[in-house]
């Protein structure tokens, strides 16, 4: 198979690009394995701070509304982050004091959302917070297993349940101005949100849970259909287990499911991940690129590889494959001509383009237009 573009890894970075290029003319390939950073989006696009036209039609035409407004997000823990630009259903506050009182509510028997961990960061910001749980008889046949007490599993039914939970939540409010509520909202209807919003007498915030993320994988989806809809090939649950490059050229690569039929291509962009996705991958001795073997840029020193404190910023997770200004990927100090990286991948190693959500778009859009130019 020969394509103008292969694109590594469908994650936010995979499918910002391959939407790009489809809609220039290319006919691109995105090799997925299905698991990606996007199962832990936040909602909020992180390191944004303009309103990019171009960024907004891109997921506009996808089904995803974007909204703008400098100020910070909420983050699970409670904790504040600086953002500007998020899903429509997730909350850019001017300041982290948004309310005076709060009702947090969560359903009984899931423990993936943090009620107690919320209330400590409003307090903290001078708003006063009362718990709830609603206990739902729908629900009851999911908390048989913990496992299927997940946001995803909870999500499907919540889109048939909102109704219910508006009139519980009615219910439970007193005089609090703000109603917390797990982001398990609009998984296949992007639209209950909205209307869960517009049911309660008191502001609405959709507060994160741990993953996998329901608007992550909303975003996904809708972020797949555009590329297919543009005539992209999309080869999920597949991994590249090798590649085939000659002075300085990537040739082509061979996946999993292909065994030895050979993809080839013009240019290839790497955007694979972090550890996650395995995009990196560490050892007792080492951290490195699993598939092309990139330059890496990582501590040598395994001590200083993580910080003990679990809610600390963790240096593993600044680690990244090496590349020029132009996002040419580093083989042994050389850059690749036809081999692009985008997205976590890179770690810090790019500070100019942003970090987190932000980055892998800044860097996907970026490597689109390189190739573009080419």
């Amino acid at each position: 198979m020969k394509f103008d573009t292969v694109i590594i890894g469908g994650g936010l970075a995979g499918m910002v690009a391959g939407i790009t290029l489809q809609k220039a003319g290319q006919q691109t390939a995105i090799i997925s394995t299905g698991q990606n950073a996007l199962h832990f989006f936040s909602g909020s696009f992180e390191s944004l701070k303009e309103a990019n036209p171009r960024i907004v039609e891109l997921f506009s035409e996808a089904g995803v509304r974007l909204h703008y407004k400098p100020g910070v997000w909420l983050t699970p823990l409670g904790k504040f982050r600086e953002s500007a630009l998020s899903l429509e259903d997730v909350d850019i506050f001017p300041t982290p004091q948004f309310g005076r009182k709060a009702l947090i509510v969560n359903f009984l028997g899931y423990h993936d959302f943090f009620s107690s961990f919320l209330a400590e960061g409003l307090e903290k910001q001078g708003m006063s917070c009362r718990v709830r749980f609603l206990n739902l008889p729908e629900l009851e046949i999911l908390q048989q297993s913990p496992s299927e007490m997940r946001s995803v599993q909870i999500a499907r039914t919540m889109d048939k349940l909102w109704e219910k939970v508006v009139q519980e939540v009615r219910v439970l409010l007193k005089d609090e101005d703000t109603v917390l509520l797990p982001q398990v909202f609009g998984l296949q209807d992007p639209s209950v949100p909205g209307r869960v919003r517009s049911s309660i007498p008191a502001r609405v915030v959709f507060a994160g849970t741990l993953p996998p993320s329901v608007p992550g994988i909303r975003t996904i989806i809708l972020l797949k259909q555009r590329y297919q809809l543009l005539g992209g090939t999309y080869m999920m649950g597949d991994e590249v287990v090798r590649a085939h490059t000659h002075e300085g050229v990537v040739h082509s690569v061979a996946t999993k499911n292909l065994d030895n039929h050979y993809i080839e291509a013009n240019n290839f962009i790497l955007c694979t991940g972090g550890f996650f996705s395995k995009g990196l991958v560490s050892n007792p001795f080492q951290v490195y690129e699993p598939i092309f073997g990139l330059d890496v840029s990582y501590q040598e020193d395994r001590n200083l590889w993580y910080n003990p404190s679990f809610q600390e910023d963790q240096p593993y997770m600044h680690f990244g494959v090496k590349a020029d200004e132009n996002l040419h990927a580093i083989q042994d100090g050389k850059a690749l001509e036809n081999l692009y990286v985008a997205g976590s991948v890179l770690g810090d190693t790019h500070p100019e383009f942003g970090t987190a959500a932000g980055a892998a778009i800044r860097t996907a859009l970026h490597v689109a237009d390189e190739i573009l130019q080419n």
